[in-house]
């Protein structure tokens, strides 16, 4: 008899899956990728969408019912609603979201409605348009923002991710923060990471959780804490009176490693069960080698109880001993 859930060798249970389907993206945020120089995958060395669908499958009869699609931007590849119509079929599977920055969305909020998606994080930094072409060197701020009033119209449940970065936006944060006054949205701060593609970030983190709440709480002196969800990213916290909620997330000081749930796979098959690791597991490979499912959930279940403690350890385990360098967008947000 099979499991319902997988727990991994520290006994953190394993039911949540963030499925990258493109490593494409219509930006250039600095903090996430270079601005020339991306070498995307050709499609054959990308999942088919019948691969990504009969990973899921496996993944739900062993216990994963969350699924959320990343990239890259998960619209800029063709047929998203196929996959999305395919996905929802899955049994076991009671919760699917996505990650998107909104640029494309708009025209398909009614489709997401219908298909009853649960969430969408909508990615935006900041409130002012020339800070949003420095940072994402697009110039699509009123597309993003068309998305997100939609999205809130629509009563999909949203939330806005900001990676907060010293001397690019950080005078965006009490702006954004602002927006759950009269919006039932979560803002959620996130510290910024590495994965820039090219390497490069701070010996020390100038803008960690501790000084984004301090922030926070000069603007805001009887911001309230809210509970915490179980196997949440973010610290909550609400400002009284307002709709929405604020959210922080520890990305870089990775504090949550103790209770988390969740696992990557890449839109090139590799598994991730740890954001800091460089891929414990090319599914790709074993699939197109001819594994039927039984090989494939063992070869999951093994991978799941042979899990880093957490991102510092996951960090030191990268055989390649090189530091964090790879672009987010070939990750998965």
């Amino acid at each position: 008899m099979k499991p319902k859930a997988i727990i991994d060798n520290h006994g953190r249970p394993v039911n949540y899956l963030r499925l990258a389907v493109t490593d494409r993206c219509n930006l250039r945020c600095f903090y996430c990728m270079p601005e020339e120089g991306i070498h995307y995958l050709p499609k054959k060395e990308l999942l088919t969408y019948e691969e990504m669908l009969r990973l899921c499958q496996i993944l739900a009869s062993l216990g994963i019912n969350k699924v959320r699609i990343t990239g890259g931007e998960p619209f800029v590849r063709k047929d998203l609603l196929y996959f999305l119509k395919n996905l929802r079929k899955i049994k076991g599977i009671d919760k699917i979201s996505l990650t998107t920055n909104g640029v494309l969305t708009y025209d398909y909020i009614p489709d997401l409605v219908e298909l009853g998606i649960s969430m969408v994080n909508l990615s935006l930094d900041t409130l002012d348009a020339e800070n949003f072409l420095r940072i994402t060197r697009r110039n699509e701020f009123e597309k993003v923002m068309q998305t997100f009033y939609a999205l809130v119209e629509s009563g999909i449940s949203t939330k806005i991710n900001t990676v907060v970065m010293d001397g690019k936006n950080t005078e965006d944060l009490i702006p954004l923060a602002q927006l759950t006054e009269k919006h039932p949205v979560s803002v959620r701060f996130i510290e910024e990471m590495p994965f820039n593609g090219e390497g490069n970030h701070y010996a020390t983190l100038k803008w960690s959780h501790h000084k984004i709440l301090d922030t926070l709480r000069q603007a805001y002196p009887n911001l309230q804490k809210l509970p915490v969800p179980a196997h949440s990213t973010a610290t909550l916290y609400q400002v009284p009176g307002f709709q929405g909620n604020i959210g922080i997330i520890a990305a870089f000081s990775r504090t949550f490693c103790g209770t988390c749930n969740r696992i990557r796979i890449t839109a090139q098959g590799l598994l991730k069960t740890c954001l800091y690791d460089e891929g414990v597991l090319d599914l790709k490979q074993v699939m197109r080698s001819g594994a039927n499912d039984q090989r494939l959930e063992e070869t999951l279940i093994h991978a799941f109880r042979h899990r880093a403690k957490d991102g510092f350890e996951a960090e030191k385990q990268r055989q390649s001993n090189h530091p964090v360098k790879e672009s987010m967008s070939t990750i998965g947000g």
